[in-house]
């Protein structure tokens, strides 16, 4: 199966920045649907973005502020987060994702975990 590798998170001031990568093992097609997915300490995994051949999605709590977008050529998926909010503190996951936003494999990679703090 794809293994999926997550990087760049890391600490940041309230309205920074930054910017995840998804890196896959294998080609990730522009059919096939990618997602991130976010875990906060005490909460459920929730579905943040994920984007597809037919564009991408939004969880209503990060529109506006995050983009998220692929380079085939690189096998790569990347989250960028701008106008970051303490409540976007969690471990950040990817995964392929299904038509109805639940993640297409049982397992979870090590993610990466974004901490916004002043």
């Amino acid at each position: 199966q794809v293994q999926f590798v997550e990087s760049g998170g890391g600490l940041v001031q309230p309205g920074g920045s930054l910017r995840l990568s998804c890196a896959a093992s294998a080609t990730i097609f522009s059919r096939v649907r990618i997602g991130w997915y976010r875990q906060a300490p005490g909460k459920q995994r929730e579905l943040v973005a994920f984007i597809s051949g037919a564009g991408a999605n939004y969880a209503d709590s990060v529109k506006g502020r995050f983009t998220i977008s692929r380079d085939n050529a690189k096998n790569t998926v990347y989250l960028q987060m701008n106008s970051l909010k303490p409540e976007d503190t969690a471990v950040y996951y990817c995964n392929a994702a299904l038509e109805n936003g639940a993640p297409a494999f049982g397992s979870w990679g090590q993610g990466t975990q974004v901490t916004v703090s002043s």
